[in-house]
């Protein structure tokens, strides 16, 4: 059989691989110069460091066989991810610990004096967090509320947190210690030669054809299945509106030695224009000490248009009748299925999108070996 995939991320990738190995004949489509979709990693053409060329990508998880396979295409090195943040012109520790909370209010708390003091703080009126606003109250309260997280927020997507999901912040740990690893995961890591050759290594296979600067709209659909991983809402042409997105622009700087210390600090005051500054040889901390230049981006967030790069589907609390109206449109196409964050319009973190393409290939086995082969629109509910 014939397959295309539309994208060259981590979920066509997984895909193509997989087909390709079952040997069928697999066409990866993307219209970047490059694979590795927004998870792209180059040399800095100045400074000789590993650039994060669509802001970092720290790899982390908890399921053991997204572990094994993303180690079999490249050697991962440790990578602990320590967020500082800048408020109120003060510089603290990201996530919420025990040291951020002793710093903010002041304090030499115990864990348990901590936890006792948190809870009286937090607002107990909230019983079902429907908000990202009001999960944040529930979770810490007004005061770390409106230091670490409102006025970020609003700059990251541009609207109120109480218009938010509250399961953004889901995401985010509190924790009354002193342990400032940003993700709780026992598996984390950095790629050593960067993501793109992680993604490249995996469609190095007999079977693939890889064309990139290739748009899925510019080839002729002649193929038994397609597994598209772009915007849901691209793939018809927009037809009924655009779906919410969120892009980001960078501005890259270059200084001699070190300018910030660490990977990554964030700028919580709404008056500070940007989200955050990336210093990329810390990404890399086994080779850190052997550039004589840093490179630096600030971070700004703002709504995706027509030809910007959609990073982050913007799902508002009172806002799914497009999407579900594109949900049942997709549902109608024959040999076709949705797959990844933009397919399925979901906030999805790489472990992610690896683990639901390596279910879908389970899927696509069955599919395969049965008499009418028929595949789902959705491997994963999109809702």
């Amino acid at each position: 059989m014939k397959f295309c995939v539309v994208g060259a991320g981590f979920s066509g990738a997984v895909i193509a691989r997989h087909l390709a190995e079952a040997a069928h004949a697999v066409v990866v489509v993307d219209e970047r110069p490059h694979v590795g979709g927004n998870c792209h990693t180059e040399r800095d053409a100045e400074t000789g460091v590993m650039v994060h060329c669509y802001g970092p990508h720290i790899f982390h998880t908890a399921h053991e066989r997204v572990w094994r396979y993303i180690q079999r295409f490249g050697n991962f090195r440790l990578y602990t991810n320590r967020v500082k943040a800048i408020s109120g012109g003060h510089v603290y520790s990201l996530p919420v610990n025990l040291l951020t909370i002793n710093q903010f209010f002041g304090c030499t708390m115990s864990p348990k004096a901590a936890r006792v003091f948190i809870e009286a703080k937090a607002d107990h009126s909230i019983v079902n967090p429907v908000s990202f606003e009001e999960q944040a109250l529930k979770m810490v309260g007004p005061e770390l509320y409106e230091a670490f997280f409102r006025g970020y927020t609003r700059k990251q997507w541009g609207i109120d947190p109480a218009e938010l999901p509250a399961s953004i912040l889901k995401r985010l740990p509190l924790r009354f210690d002193y342990d400032d690893n940003y993700f709780s995961h026992p598996y984390q890591g950095m790629p050593e030669e960067g993501y793109t050759a992680i993604v490249r290594n995996i469609l190095d296979v007999s079977g693939i054809e890889t064309r990139m600067n290739c748009s899925f709209e510019s080839i002729s659909n002649d193929f038994d299945h397609v597994f598209y991983t772009g915007p849901i809402d691209r793939y018809f042409n927009f037809r009924i509106g655009h779906l919410a997105y969120r892009t980001l622009d960078f501005e890259r700087f270059v200084e001699e030695g070190d300018y910030q210390g660490t990977a990554v600090v964030n700028y919580c005051d709404e008056e500070v224009p940007y989200t955050r500054i990336t210093e990329h040889k810390y990404f890399a901390p086994w080779e850190k000490d052997g550039f004589s230049k840093t490179v630096c981006f600030r971070e700004y967030s703002r709504s995706a248009h027509k030809k910007d790069i959609p990073y982050y589907p913007v799902r508002l609390v009172n806002d799914g009748i497009l999407l579900d109206n594109y949900i049942e449109m997709a549902r109608e196409q024959k040999n076709v299925s949705f797959l990844g964050r933009l397919g399925t319009y979901r906030y999805l973190d790489m472990d992610v999108t690896i683990k639901e393409a390596l279910d879908a290939c389970n899927v696509i086995d069955r599919a395969l070996q049965s008499p009418e082969f028929s595949l789902p629109t959705f491997f994963v509910d999109p809702h």
